[in-house]
């Protein structure tokens, strides 16, 4: 293979290369420095022809080929970023779609029809939607010429399935007229002549393939639950694209939650009950249960025939003998109290979520140092070792202790276990993380009656260790002794250890992160974590640097301490905190930097001299370093000085009410979990640096998405109709 370096060199006669060879290659030195400017003027004519195509061209080029075919930014959703900056090139990729601008012109020759508006928002914003003109649900008296027997009459009361629709995107009902627009800046309405509704989905839909399900002893042995740690949680279905591209999307076709009325297919006879639609049961399809010998199914899964769609939300249904009662909305399993699985129950399920982000079977970055050995755990018989302990054993018991190694666990099985990390030698470096697109679920149990179990890293100096990709429930993580760096990314330590079928957490008060005696570097990365706990005998040294980034801290309840050291002392650490929510409250030495984040909980800070917040949410009452353009100060501050007195006090309390984070929900375990509410203050929704949201979901640019979508609406929308978004997750 020729050296590109060596190109131009190549190309002579075979005697000049001799004769430089002899005396010394100075010709080809002269010729690698010439080729090396060569190299670089071609590969610019290359990226300058590729930068001509929408398809290959770089992103800063995006903005100048929609000014070419018309394109027109929106400005409401902000200037544009620094292309030459991660972060400015993200938020460019929002403002300026490049998907958009390369449909500008096949985009204006459907203008007008209804189900560009849906192909709009998913071009435009990236979320499925499905269009509803409201006039067709409007109730009107049917003319005898021209009759609709089909629309407009008044509701069945005895229709079940019409009724569950009621209010939704789906909605089949007649209602009556609403004067208000849908794209009101006021208050939105929706049922009029000139009134298009488009209903967007917000949350994704995440695969779990093949796990465990949870059995619920405590209430009975034959009742189980989709999710792997208990917790009542709506299934969501797995979209299909739409056959045509005219057509308007279906329940199918967005990733909505699943009904129990759209699971179920009725039987012909009234007394006999049900079976599981195939259109959302089956391979394939959105869920699938496996129930191992249990009445003659072998190894295969269920069949859609035996799965009976019930109310399970208080455990007062039970199927008959030989079916399966499955709750969508709950994500609840019951089986006949006769007839119940004796070597476990497997599911596929989707759930819903915001981002990817804590352990998911989602793509992620994944990298390791070169010439790692790598030790490949799974539950199949193909892989070498079955338990990530016996994984650690082989790793720590090698006959030469290799610098670095990769502990991979190659599906996402649920392994019980008690794990210990011992460093056999100094300056070695372990990853123990999930394979791509893999969630695995380290439980911890009690297996010490005298003292609780943990995760348990024994550090040793020059020692770094990197969880990725996992999802950790029952313990905590433990980490004692010297140790240069602890990285934890895109895992799920769950707040509280254990969530109960509510989701409230079983154990508030304990650490998801016990740090103990070391002077370890703590970086958490696209994390769900609950509290970090802190405990140095002696605090003469520097502090711990603690970095937190794009993640979810909870510790349970606000009141409660997020980072601190015991007893509710001051953590002996440096925190760099950035795009983060945390739920509780910190107290640290010091803050280096904390920036687009939201603290529910009181800060207090000891060195208040170094460092500063900027674009934050933080508690009136908090000891901070300097703040820049935070909230609710900025707010206060823009109060009217010559309001005085008692108005004044009033005025101010009123302000720092109304800007406070609201959120959909703050408990893990919920689809819409620590999601800023529709209603929460634009101070906060759109009080980032960027004009993007505060927290963890800064970077999915919501506000941005909405602005652009509106506008595109406004300018595609079928003439002499109004059209606005409502948001159906």
């Amino acid at each position: 293979m020729i050296d590109p370096a060596d190109r131009l060199f190549d190309l002579l006669p075979v005697v000049h290369r001799q004769r430089d060879d002899a005396a010394g290659w100075p010709l080809r030195a002269l010729l690698r420095v010439i080729g090396e400017q060569a190299n670089l003027i071609e590969a610019d004519i290359e990226r300058l022809y590729e930068n001509w195509f929408i398809e290959t061209c770089e992103a800063w080029v995006v903005p100048y080929i929609g000014d070419l075919v018309g394109y027109r930014p929106v400005f409401d959703a902000g200037q544009p970023g620094d292309p030459a900056q991660a972060a400015g090139a993200a938020r460019n990729k929002i403002l300026t779609p490049r998907r958009e601008v390369a449909n500008t012109i096949a985009l204006r020759r459907r203008k007008g029809t209804l189900a560009l508006l849906e192909l709009l928002s998913r071009r435009v914003a990236g979320w499925p939607a499905r269009a509803v003109e409201f006039y067709r649900l409007l109730g009107w008296n049917q003319a005898l010429n021209h009759q609709w027997p089909a629309r407009g009459g008044t509701a069945d009361l005895r229709d079940g399935a019409a009724l569950a629709l009621l209010g939704g995107p789906f909605d089949t009902l007649a209602h009556t007229v609403d004067v208000r627009r849908p794209n009101s800046s006021r208050t939105l309405g929706r049922f009029n002549i000139p009134s298009v509704g488009l209903f967007v989905w917000r949350l994704r839909p995440y695969s779990v393939t093949r796990t465990a399900a949870y059995c619920l002893e405590d209430v009975d042995p034959r009742f189980y639950s989709f999710s792997a740690l208990g917790n009542d949680a709506p299934l969501f279905t797995r979209p299909t694209p739409e056959s045509d591209p005219t057509t308007i999307a279906g329940p199918l076709n967005v990733p909505a939650p699943i009904t129990r009325r759209a699971l179920e297919v009725r039987a012909e006879r009234p007394a006999r009950a049900g079976w599981a639609n195939p259109e959302y049961y089956g391979e394939g399809r959105s869920l699938l249960i496996y129930a191992p010998g249990w009445v003659g199914t072998g190894d295969g899964p269920i069949p859609a025939e035996r799965i009976v769609p019930a109310d399970l939300s208080r455990w007062g249904y039970s199927p008959p003998r030989d079916r399966v009662a499955v709750d969508p909305e709950t994500g609840r399993i019951a089986f006949h109290p006769r007839q119940m699985p004796r070597r476990g129950v497997w599911v596929r399920y989707h759930y819903g979520f915001s981002d990817d982000l804590g352990g998911g079977e989602y793509e992620r970055d994944i990298s390791q140092p070169a010439g790692a050995v790598v030790y490949r755990v799974g539950q199949g018989d193909e892989w070498e070792f079955h338990t990530v302990r016996e994984a650690l054993l082989a790793w720590e018991r090698a006959e030469t202790p290799p610098r670095h190694a990769v502990i991979e666990i190659q599906d996402g099985g649920d392994y019980v276990e008690e794990l210990v990390v011992r460093f056999a030698r100094r300056d070695q470096t372990l990853q123990i993380r999930a394979a791509n697109a893999q969630r695995p679920i380290l439980r911890l149990l009690d297996f010490k009656t005298s003292q609780p179990d943990a995760l348990s890293i024994e550090g040793c100096a020059g020692g770094r260790v990197t969880l990725d990709g996992l999802l950790l429930v029952g313990r905590g993580l433990q980490v004692e002794g010297p140790l240069a760096s602890l990285t934890i990314r895109h895992s799920t330590l769950v707040p509280g250890w254990q969530i109960g079928p509510d989701c409230e957490p079983e154990r508030g008060n304990e650490p998801s992160i016990h740090l103990i005696n070391t002077d370890a570097r703590l970086l958490i990365d696209h994390s769900i974590i609950g509290s970090i706990l802190i405990t140095l005998d002696t605090v003469a040294g520097d502090p711990l640097a603690v970095r937190v980034v794009d993640s979810i801290l909870d510790a349970t309840g606000d009141g409660r301490e997020a980072i601190s050291a015991p007893d509710c002392r001051l953590a002996h650490a440096i925190l760099t905190i950035e795009r983060t929510t945390v739920f509780g409250e910190v107290l640290v030495h010091a803050v280096e930097l904390g920036e687009n984040s939201i603290f529910t909980g009181l800060m207090t800070v000891g060195r208040r001299q170094i460092g500063c917040l900027r674009f934050c949410y933080v508690p009136p009452g908090s000891r901070t370093p300097r703040r820049y353009r935070c909230q609710p100060d900025g707010a206060l501050a823009a109060i009217d000085p010559a309001v005085t007195g008692p108005a004044r006090d009033a005025l101010r309390a009123a302000e720092a009410l109304r800007v406070r984070p609201l959120f959909d929900a703050v408990r893990y375990g919920r689809p819409d979990y620590a999601r800023l509410s529709l209603d929460c203050a634009p101070e906060i929704s759109r009080g980032a640096d960027d004009e993007s949201e505060m927290g963890v979901f800064h970077d999915l640019y919501t506000p941005q998405r909405a602005a652009n979508l509106r506008a595109r609406l406004d300018e595609y929308a079928p003439a002499a109709m109004d059209a606005g978004i409502i948001y159906a997750s």
